[in-house]
């Protein structure tokens, strides 16, 4: 389910489709059928890029009404082709070359495509970005389209292969906690109208603890949707920053590399970088409580807490390993630096 996939650290984000940054490349990406442009064979697929869909009201999908364009996760997963960044597409001479994307399909492509799981979601292994292009799609705006081939030494699953590995490894659907005494009493409760439903059959509000973000989780312990609070404001609309605020900034010695880049940002460009630039890859917020890594990365304590216990002893991000013995150590200056940046930020874990 999604929520252990973010915890093992296969796919972070708990709702989004795709997991990566503009600047570095896409991670991982999950195959749930939400765009109709979508087709999957299996060893390769095409996957349709995400944006241009109006998602106002807490709509988790909708159909296309405007144009994509090739920022942000668009751009991140154009990345990963081994071949030159293009605004109007490109093909790699050799796919191989290009950087590995972790695959998960979901359940949910079962209605359309003979690769799915029977029930919740599945990992596929890596794939690589063969070219990337825009189109026309069948809702008449332009999307970016990507084909992207498998290239992982494990066979897939499907495969007789696959299925024998499964077999002898006794590998089994993992629920989450509460999932399967849900579905029994689920099935008890006579069904009813919605303004009369049953406690067990509601959507319930978890705030994680140390972030501003609630996630709307339901009964199964599925994440159905995400509502983040106010982003942090800013200390200045100019983004001109005080000597207090470049003091605490040279005193974060651990992110000196990072800090030198942010800081030649153009003016009013800023402080949306570093809260670009800082935010948690796990929760998708502003880093709370930072754990400097020493591969450079920067990751809220207590989501790396929840990978740990999920026994994933790596980066969240370049997922280099850290061992089992890890000393999680917050960077109090890095906190201390966000704290005059951002006068909101010091509130976060209230």
């Amino acid at each position: 389910f999604r929520v252990q996939a973010s915890e093992c650290g296969v796919h972070r984000p708990h709702v989004a489709g795709m997991h990566g940054r503009d600047g570095e490349g896409a991670f991982s990406i999950v195959l749930a059928g939400g765009y109709e442009d979508d087709v999957d064979e299996g060893e390769s697929f095409t996957y349709t890029g995400s944006g241009g869909r109006d998602l106002s009201g807490n709509r988790r999908t909708a159909s296309q009404s405007c144009n994509q364009t090739l920022t942000k996760t668009i751009r991140a997963l154009a990345l990963n082709c081994g071949a030159e960044l293009s605004e109007k597409g490109a093909e790699a001479k050799n796919w191989r070359n290009g950087k590995p994307v972790r695959v998960i399909r979901s359940y949910k492509l079962g209605k359309k495509h003979k690769y799915a799981p029977r029930e919740g979601i599945r990992y596929d292994g890596t794939y690589k970005v063969a070219k990337y292009w825009p189109e026309t799609g069948k809702s008449g705006f332009l999307v970016w389209r990507y084909l992207l081939r498998r290239d992982d030494p494990a066979p897939a699953p499907w495969t007789p292969e696959g299925q024998e590995i499964i077999k002898k490894a006794g590998i089994k659907i993992q629920y989450p906690d509460g999932y399967l005494d849900a579905q029994k009493t689920k099935a008890k409760t006579p069904s009813s109208s919605s303004s009369s439903r049953s406690p067990s059959t509601k959507k319930r509000s978890k705030k994680r603890k140390g972030s501003p973000r609630k996630l709307i989780i339901d009964e199964l312990g599925a994440v159905v949707s995400e509502s983040a609070t106010e982003t942090p404001a800013s200390s200045s609309p100019a983004d001109v920053l005080t000597d207090e605020q470049v003091e605490l900034i040279k005193a974060d010695g651990r992110n000196r590399r990072l800090w030198d880049e942010l800081l030649s940002t153009p003016d009013g460009q800023l402080l949306e970088r570093i809260q670009k630039q800082l935010t948690c890859v796990c929760c998708q917020d502003i880093v709370w409580e930072p754990i400097t890594t020493e591969c450079g990365h920067n990751i809220c304590k207590e989501c790396l807490k929840r990978s740990f216990e999920a026994k994933v002893y790596n980066c969240s991000v370049c997922r280099r390993g850290l061992g089992v013995n890890y000393n999680a150590r917050v960077n109090a200056k890095l906190s201390a630096a966000l704290e005059a940046l951002f006068p909101s930020y010091g509130k976060m874990g209230q």
